[in-house]
């Protein structure tokens, strides 16, 4: 039998101890990232495949996308994955303080390049590039077709990667709490690898989106 009077306050009732539950979370992490990648490299074959098939149309919208903006989002998400890696480290540490102010910079850092998107979606809203029955192309018309195309994929795929980042910052204020209630700490800091796993890989995806949708017109 389980003795819960003196188990841990994170250990759940099907685990005989924290190591087991630890190995478990990070494997149904690892599970889940994986179903992560088929599902975004669904979206980058779908983006390849018309790339291939419109280039000069691509690379033509592709100017209509602020590279400062994108690179300082890039510059932005590097830095809270470094922040993401330090408060890991801080749990490891059992720094109760290190941990919540290196996710607090995460979250803050995160909120900065979703400030960012929404500027440039705003941008995009009053340019009337959004995909639908008000799109303009005035700069080439004979690309207005598969213009469309490239933004839809470029709202889609940067919207899905917005709304990962959302959840991370949300798994991240439940870490924060966790924190202050002294559930992570003394040996328990697995949900604070685990959240900084998906948060690197959410960060990742960016380092792929960017070149894709940013960078291509200035290489075709």
């Amino acid at each position: 039998m389980h003795n819960h009077s003196t188990a841990h306050p994170a250990l759940a009732h099907h685990f005989d101890s924290l190591d087991q539950q630890q190995e478990a979370a990070s494997l149904g992490m690892w599970v889940f990232l994986l179903t992560e990648i088929l599902f975004f490299g669904g979206l980058f074959l779908v983006y390849t495949i018309y790339r291939g098939w419109y280039p000069q149309a691509f690379a033509s919208a592709s100017h209509h996308l602020d590279i400062p903006l994108g690179t300082i989002n890039t510059a932005v998400l590097i830095g809270s994955s470094l922040t993401m890696a330090m408060a890991v480290h801080a749990a490891q540490l059992n720094s109760r303080k290190g941990i919540i102010v290196f996710i607090v910079l995460t979250m803050v850092l995160g909120t900065v390049f979703l400030g960012i998107k929404g500027l440039e979606y705003s941008h995009k809203f009053h340019e009337h590039l959004i995909p639908g029955l008000h799109f303009e192309y005035a700069a080439a018309p004979q690309f207005v077709r598969h213009a469309q195309i490239f933004f839809s994929l470029y709202f889609v795929m940067t919207g899905l990667h917005a709304a990962h980042m959302i959840v991370g910052m949300g798994l991240m204020t439940w870490m924060l709490i966790w924190t202050a209630r002294g559930v992570i700490g003394n040996g328990y800091y697995s949900p604070v690898e685990i959240v900084g796993l998906y948060w690197h890989f959410v960060d990742i995806v960016w380092i792929f989106l960017f070149p894709l949708l940013y960078l291509i017109g200035r290489h075709a």
